[in-house]
């Protein structure tokens, strides 16, 4: 099939939470995945976290995901491993288990395959002890959902120390952003900050100051979003005014002194003390199915990151980074010499409808149409030199008239693709016909007129003589193409 490459297959080695978040991650970036789970609802569970996962993790990009890989479900560990380049174990926290697990692996898995553990607390070391082939074991820490969160934790040893750069390499191949943790520590990194605050939140409820929900709205409320886009050192350093991050230390650190936090102790966790704790989370959030809680999550999260992606900003840089790792094959063209046959409308967008681009009745609002259609003019100003280095030196083309049809609805995580025929590319003006379509179902049409412009005088202008012979060669294949339905029905006229 067209964009697969059957040469990439992982194994998941328990489907659970975030064993299906892998499975998932790996699937929707074009891999094979083969899962193992003696667990007989693993199937049904996977196919919800996909069910999820299908309908958030595209609409982060403004490029087409690679076909989906196929997966399959075994019955026996080794049948799942057979072939696999990468074996995701991601079983309980149990060392004598996840030994267990690695032997049956290695009898049965290329000699060559990586084998990434998920766990969340042991080091490399521990898990290789007593290994047939100790250097294929590493960790590949995740955080939930593993399908939209990009953070992985990489940990090795000396052992396999040369496959490190594999490993990053292979996960950066699926939108991810491996964390190299230099030294081995119990729980690595990110969880022992984790950890650090949910012992403080255990005595806040123990000792009756807070209950569940009144945390949880202290962080997200609060530093979570800070956090969210900058984390710990630069947010304090921005807490230290201009005097920046020696300030902010000699201002705040002598409170370290202070008995703010219990953090070097850890309540009991008594039956009365759990009861507590359940008994508010159910207050809290009891009224929501889990698979509601999840797309809640995933449609806050997908908001969060797409907003950090139009500022090139953390995660969103990420997500823009493989934005091109995608279209790397060019499925939208970046010049006139990518287009191919110029006798045809241009593939302007291919991408997946967001979640937040839906409306209270499920579907896609009427400013996302326009958005889309921008995103197609945009594209085909790009194709013919209109780039960002051009429009620094001066030059652009501004929007003067917009006719779109609505003809069909659409819904969240639907493919959409805009086609786009030039009808006019003559002079200071360039006129645009964009047709969106789902599959063969066309869904709308977009008709633009456009005015080059100096960025200088902000008056009309003539583009410079690479844009226009670029430009005129499209637009002449174009005119040998009927006139589409519908052009005319509005713009150009006053």
């Amino acid at each position: 099939m067209k964009g697969r490459n059957l040469t990439q297959s992982a194994a998941i080695i328990g489907g659970g939470v975030i064993g299906g978040g892998w499975a998932a991650r790996f699937l929707l970036n074009g891999w094979d995945v083969r899962v193992f789970d003696p667990d007989p609802n693993a199937q049904r569970k996977i196919g919800e976290v996909l069910d999820n996962a299908r309908a958030s993790l595209p609409g982060l990009y403004d490029m087409p995901m690679p076909v989906e890989g196929m997966l399959t479900f075994h019955d026996t560990l080794a049948d799942a491993v057979d072939g696999a380049v990468w074996v995701q174990e991601s079983v309980p926290e149990r060392l004598e288990m996840k030994h267990s697990v690695y032997r049956d692996i290695q009898k049965h898995c290329a000699a060559d395959a990586v084998i990434a553990s998920s766990t969340s607390g042991f080091k490399p070391s521990q898990l290789q002890h007593n290994a047939i082939r100790p250097e294929q074991i590493v960790v590949c820490h995740p955080f939930n959902p593993v399908y939209l969160l990009p953070l992985i934790e990489v940990v090795g040893t000396d052992v396999n120390a040369d496959m490190i750069g594999g490993v990053e390499d292979v996960l950066r191949g699926v939108g991810m952003f491996p964390l190299l943790v230099k030294k081995e520590i119990d729980a690595h990194i990110a969880d022992r900050f984790l950890e650090a605050v949910w012992r403080e939140a255990l005595w806040l409820i123990k000792d009756g100051i807070a209950t569940t929900e009144e945390i949880d709205d202290a962080i997200r409320m609060g530093f979570g979003l800070r956090w969210a886009q900058m984390g710990l050192f630069e947010t304090y350093r921005i807490a230290g005014g201009e005097a920046g991050m020696r300030h902010f230390i000699e201002q705040f650190g002598p409170c370290l002194a202070w008995p703010w936090t219990k953090l070097m102790d850890v309540p009991e966790l008594t039956e009365e003390l759990i009861d507590k704790i359940a008994s508010q989370s159910d207050a809290q959030s009891g009224h929501h199915t889990i698979r509601e809680l999840e797309r809640h999550r995933d449609a806050n999260l997908v908001g969060m990151m797409r907003t950090l992606k139009a500022r090139d900003w953390g995660a969103g840089a990420i997500l823009n980074t493989h934005d091109k790792t995608m279209n790397q094959t060019c499925a939208i063209p970046e010049t006139l010499a990518d287009v191919g046959d110029l006798n045809l409308a241009v593939k302007t967008v291919e991408r997946a409808v967001p979640l937040d681009w839906t409306d209270y009745n499920g579907h896609m609002n009427e400013a996302r149409y326009l958005q889309a259609f921008g995103d197609a003019t945009d594209r085909l100003m790009h194709i013919v030199g209109c780039t960002p280095d051009y429009i620094a030196k001066g030059g652009s083309y501004f929007t003067a008239e917009t006719h779109i049809r609505h003809l069909d609805e659409v819904k969240a995580g639907a493919r959409i693709r805009v086609e786009t025929q030039v009808l006019l590319g003559a002079g200071k003006k360039m006129q645009l016909f964009h047709a969106m379509y789902e599959g063969d179902r066309l869904l709308a049409t977009g008709e633009h007129m456009l005015i080059h412009v100096s960025l200088a005088t902000r008056r009309a202008c003539d583009p410079a003589p690479d844009v226009v012979d670029q430009l005129g060669k499209l637009a002449a294949a174009h005119a040998q193409l009927p006139r589409p339905d519908g052009a005319g029905a509005a713009v150009g006229k006053r």
